[in-house]
């Protein structure tokens, strides 16, 4: 089933590309950069996108980061990144450069990659849990 986002152009930036796939095979879209950023080594710079989303109910938007920029040291800082559907500001990816100097993203950059997720909703209760034999251990605790 193919559901319908509503997407916004922010005033400033009137030909900023909507989200799209690079292949008919991607699995997500793409966002590009709409602002000039220079990130910088442990420096978390928020990078515009001059979008703003709503998507339709029962759903929520999970932006990820690119497996390329990931390879040159550039990551998201909270990957992957949750849109809410109550959301309503500009989508900024939160981004840092691991290595020394500086990586510059230009207007038109691929940033991240956004993807809709069904929200299948859940509901907590209190109670005791039964534990799972030998996965109590938790980080790493089924080895390397």
């Amino acid at each position: 089933m193919v559901r319908t986002i509503r997407v916004e152009r922010l005033p400033e930036f009137p030909g900023i590309p909507l989200p799209a796939r690079a292949t008919p095979g991607s699995a997500c879209f793409d966002l590009v950069a709409a602002a000039p950023a220079v990130l910088t080594r442990s420096e978390v710079v928020r990078v515009r996108t001059g979008l703003r989303m709503r998507p339709p109910a029962g759903t929520f938007l999970e932006v990820r980061p690119r497996s390329g920029l990931s390879s040159q040291g550039v990551m998201m800082a909270n990957a992957p990144g949750t849109i809410d559907r109550d959301y309503s500001g500009e989508i900024q990816v939160p981004m840092t450069y691991l290595f020394a100097g500086e990586y510059r993203i230009q207007p038109g950059d691929r940033i991240g990659q956004i993807r809709l997720v069904v929200d299948n909703g859940a509901s907590f209760v209190a109670g005791p849990v039964s534990p799972v034999k030998g996965r109590a251990g938790g980080f790493g605790s089924t080895g390397r």
